[in-house]
Order: C-alpha cells, then structure tokens, then sequence
C-alpha cells in the first residue's frame, strides 16, 4: 500500500510542479490576495477527481477515442489562446496586474469559475494528469493508495504555491514586476497552445 502511495505522491510531484496554467492562475491569485485558498481547494479537488478517473478507467477510453482527443486539444489550445492574449493585454496596460486599493476584486464564484477553465479546458490536465498519471496509477497493486497519494501531491503544492507567494510580496509591489509576470503567463500560455497545434 504505502509503495504506491508514494509512487502516486512522486509521479503527481513530479509533473505538478512544472510551471502550467494551473500553477501560474493559483499564484496570480495569491499575488492579487483574490480567493487564493478556495483555488488552490478547487485545484487539488480537480487533481485528485481526474487522477482517480484516470486510474479507474477514463484513461483507457481517451486512449481509444481519438477524437475526443482532438476535441480536448483544439478547444484547449483556443482557450490558452485567448487566456494569453488577456495577460499580454494587461502586461501591456499602464495597470497591469497590479493590486492597488482601487482595483477591483471578482466574486468568489468569478474567481472558481476562471480556476475550472483554466483546470478543465487546458488539454494537458486529460493528457497528463488522467493518461499519463491515471495509466500508471491504474498498474499499481494498490490503485487507491496511489490516487491518495497524488492528490497528496497536489495538496502540498497547490497549498505551498497559495501561502507562499506572500514571501514575494516586496517584489511584486512593483508595477514593472507584474507586467513582466503577465508577459510570462501570455509566452506560456501561446507556447503550450502552439505545442497543441503542432501536435494536431
């Protein structure tokens, strides 16, 4: 049990952290102090219902329906389009994401909303986190151990991505440093919708 738990916590690890959509939307929040909790929640619940899916069968059917694949690439990739062109277009205005008293603050159902998109229409969550961490998940002697042990994962990191980001605050006060990160968001989001229609 406690081997495929930690093959589940190593393998989730292993691909959460590597900066994607979700990652950089849970940390814009905590940067703009915006419903960074409930998101990074809303994050790991996502994670850990898509790893289970992924280990208890989902996997095998996108796997055989190519189609559906596609479907999922070209809208993920039309999302990531249009995500990264809002980032560019704020790392291009004179605001920017910069938190100021007279910025205004999205509802908590606007902000989860946005945290479901980019988690459920980037195609990167059904390849990664249900084909590749769900199959091996679904080879594991004990399934369940491991779809705890990689919400696991996602726990710790979503969680460390939401509290963390205040120990940057000093750095992020600056309108230039949040033009710069908008300008980040926008090259990653266009990159990794380009892979997808390259990939197509």
């Amino acid at each position: 049990m406690w081997q495929s738990y930690v093959n589940g916590l190593l393998v989730a690890f292993g691909l959460i952290m590597a900066i994607g959509t979700q990652n950089a939307f849970v940390l814009a929040q905590r940067l703009r102090r915006e419903h960074h909790l409930p998101v990074a929640a809303l994050c790991v619940v996502c994670d850990a219902l898509l790893v289970a899916a992924g280990v208890f069968g989902l996997a095998t059917v996108l796997a055989q329906n190519p189609t559906l694949l596609a479907i999922a690439r070209w809208g993920g990739a039309a999302f990531l389009l249009w995500y990264g062109s809002l980032a560019l277009r704020r790392a291009c205005s004179k605001q920017s994401l910069q938190q100021g008293e007279d910025q205004t603050v999205r509802s908590l159902r606007a902000v989860l909303l946005s945290a479901l998109a980019v988690t459920l229409l980037n195609p990167h969550v059904y390849l990664d986190t249900v084909l590749l961490i769900g199959s091996l998940g679904a080879q594991q002697a004990e399934p369940g151990a491991y779809v705890v042990g990689a919400a696991s994962a996602s726990l710790l990191w979503f969680f460390t991505l939401a509290f963390g980001a205040a120990w940057l605050a000093p750095w992020l006060a600056r309108p230039s440093t949040w033009r710069i990160l908008d300008l980040l968001v926008a090259v990653m989001m266009f990159a990794v919708a380009f892979q997808l229609i390259a990939a197509s």
